[in-house]
C-alpha cells in the first residue's frame, strides 16, 4: 500500500466526455432531452488512478483541462500531495473565481474532487466509504423517472416495477401538461399500491399554481413535492411549504454552500437535496450535509447513485438517495463495478478500493463526445 501521508505527486490528469442517447425522448416540467453527457476525470498518482465524473456539457471538460488540471500537474503544483483532497478543493474554488464557480465551474470542480477522493482511498487500499467517516451500512433508495413524455402505461410499468423490486418510494415528473397529470397520477397510484408516491415539478409552477397543486396532490396521498416553484425562489418554496403537509424539497441546483444556506435560512424546504456531481464533489456534499444538520434537516442525494452511495453513507442526516433512471442506465453502461440495489437499498462495496468503479474504455469510446 502506498504511504499517502508521505505525499504522492500527481502524474497525469485525463479528461474525456461521453454522450449516451436516451432510450426515447424524455421530458419533465420544464425541460426536454434525448441524450445525457458525462464528463469523466481520471487522476493518476503513485501507481493508482482515481476516477470522478459529472453530468454536464463538454464545456465542463474544457474547464477541467484548462484551469484545474494544471493545479495538479504544473511545474509548481501548489496543492495536491496525494493526501488532502480538501486542500485541493479550496484551491480549485479560488482558481475558478473569474471563470465563474457556480454552474459548470462547480461541476468541473466536482468531477476532480471525486477523482481525488477516489485516488486517496485507492492509495490507502480502502473503500471510499471507509476513507470517509462511515455512518450507515446501507443507503435507502427511491426509484425516480416517470417522465412527462411517458404514456400512462409506460409510467405505470416503470414505477410499479420498482415497487415490485422492493423500493418503498417512487417519484414521477409533473407540471408540463397539468391537464394530463390527474390521469397520470391515477395510473401511478394504481400501479404502486401502498408505496409512497413522490412528485417533481422541476420548478414548472408559479406560486399560485403551486399552492393549488399542493392541495390537489393530497388526493393521491403524495408525500414529497419537489421544486413546486423554482429553487431560485426560496420565499415561494417557503410559502408552499407552510401551506401543505407534504414534504417540500429542493437543492439539486446547489452549486456553492451559499445556495444551500439561502434555502435553509428561508425555511424553504423540509428536506434539502444535494448533488455530489454539482455541489463540489465529495467535499462539497459533506459541507452541505453538515450545514443542513445544523438546521435540523435531512439530506436527500440527487442522482449519480454510484458515487453518491459512498458520500451518503458518510453523513448522519441521510434520508435517501435518488435511483434516477437515466443515471442508473448510463453508469451501468460506462463503469465496471456498478452497484445493484437490494430490496430498495444500495450497499457500498467495501471489498474494492475507492468507489470501485472502472471505466469501460471500449464501450465508452463508442460514445465519445
Amino acid at each position: 500500500m502506498t504511504s499517502v501521508a508521505a505525499g504522492v505527486a500527481v502524474e497525469r490528469v485525463d479528461v474525456s466526455a461521453y454522450t449516451i442517447p436516451a432510450e426515447e425522448p424524455e421530458s419533465d416540467g420544464t425541460f426536454e432531452w434525448d441524450s445525457t453527457t458525462v464528463v469523466v476525470v481520471e487522476v493518476a498518482a503513485g501507481g493508482e488512478t482515481g476516477l470522478g465524473y459529472t453530468y454536464g456539457p463538454r464545456a465542463v471538460a474544457v474547464l477541467v483541462d484548462e484551469l484545474l488540471a494544471p493545479l495538479l500537474t504544473g511545474s509548481d503544483p501548489v496543492i495536491f500531495t496525494g493526501s488532502d483532497p480538501v486542500k485541493a478543493w479550496a484551491e480549485m474554488g479560488r482558481r475558478l473565481r473569474n471563470a465563474g464557480r457556480p454552474g459548470i465551474g462547480a461541476m468541473a470542480m466536482s468531477a476532480v474532487d471525486i477523482a481525488l477522493w477516489d485516488l486517496k482511498a485507492r492509495l490507502e487500499g480502502l473503500s471510499l466509504v471507509k476513507t470517509l467517516e462511515e455512518r450507515h451500512d446501507v443507503v435507502p433508495l427511491y426509484g425516480s423517472g416517470g417522465f412527462t413524455s411517458y404514456s400512462n402505461d409506460r409510467l405505470a410499468e416503470q414505477l410499479g416495477g420498482w415497487v415490485d423490486e422492493g423500493f418503498p418510494q417512487v417519484k414521477m415528473k409533473i407540471g408540463r401538461e397539468p391537464e394530463r397529470d390527474p390521469s397520470r397520477l391515477d395510473a401511478a397510484r394504481e400501479a404502486i399500491g401502498e408505496a409512497e408516491l413522490f412528485v417533481d415539478a422541476n420548478g414548472a409552477y408559479g406560486r399560485s399554481q403551486a399552492l393549488e397543486w399542493a392541495d390537489r396532490l393530497a388526493a393521491w396521498d403524495v408525500r414529497w413535492l419537489e421544486e413546486p416553484v423554482t429553487s431560485d425562489d426560496p420565499d415561494g418554496l417557503r410559502t408552499v411549504r407552510e401551506r401543505t403537509t407534504i414534504d417540500v424539497a429542493a437543492g439539486e441546483y446547489v452549486y456553492v454552500l451559499a445556495d444551500a444556506r439561502n434555502l435553509l435560512q428561508a425555511r424553504a424546504v423540509d428536506c434539502l437535496q444535494a448533488d455530489v456531481t454539482r455541489c463540489g464533489g465529495i467535499t462539497g456534499f459533506l459541507e452541505v450535509a453538515a450545514l443542513a444538520h445544523e438546521h435540523g434537516l435531512d439530506v436527500s442525494a440527487h442522482c449519480a447513485p454510484q458515487t453518491s452511495a459512498h458520500a451518503c453513507a458518510a453523513i448522519p442526516n441521510l434520508r435517501h438517495l435518488e435511483w434516477f433512471h437515466d443515471h442508473v442506465r448510463v453508469e451501468r453502461m460506462l463503469f465496471d463495478g456498478a452497484l445493484e440495489p437490494e430490496h430498495g437499498v444500495l450497499r457500498p462495496d467495501r471489498s474494492r478500493a475507492g468507489h470501485g468503479l472502472e471505466l469501460k474504455r471500449v464501450e465508452a469510446q463508442r460514445h465519445a463526445a
